[in-house]
């Protein structure tokens, strides 16, 4: 889909913030009420808009903790990726999970409350998943940057 500065400036409003009504995300856009509506109905059918949602303050709802797991599989065979995929999606406090190209198959992202309950995760479920040889695990200190909104470059 190619996108001109107005879906562009649309996607980056509403990365900042996805419950800002559509008088003033037109009026920030510079276009009228029903053609920015008809662009953000367009991009949200066209796929690039996947969903709105809330972004919860991590340390604020109790998980204190986040750690880095490098899983590497037995065999990387079709059959073992895709059941090791399917039951890491079960695990509720893997945020985010990537197949990798390296010295480990998988890299996820866990959030915890704290050292007891990365224990409790990793020895009932981690271990335990389809495939698994290997979990090496690294503790993140502090959050330096993170990101939700997709860098989209408004052409002058």
């Amino acid at each position: 889909m190619l996108l001109d500065r107005f879906d562009k400036t649309i996607l980056d409003q509403l990365q900042r913030d996805g419950r800002i009504s559509n008088v003033q995300l037109a009026a920030l856009v510079n276009l009228s009420e029903s053609a920015c509506l008809r662009r953000v109905r367009v991009l949200e059918q066209a796929g690039l808009i996947e969903r709105y949602v809330a972004l919860l303050d991590q340390k604020e709802a109790g998980l204190t903790g986040t750690v880095f797991v490098h899983i590497v599989l037995g065999r990387e065979e079709q059959s073992d990726l895709a059941a090791f995929e399917s039951a890491v999606q079960n695990i509720p406090e893997v945020m985010e999970c990537y197949l990798m190209t390296g010295e480990f198959d998988y890299l996820l992202r866990v959030v915890v409350s704290d050292m007891a309950d990365f224990e409790r995760i990793h020895h009932s479920e981690l271990t335990r998943l389809p495939g698994v040889a290997r979990v090496n695990s690294s503790v993140a200190i502090r959050t330096v940057t993170k990101k939700t909104a997709l860098p989209l470059p408004i052409d002058a």
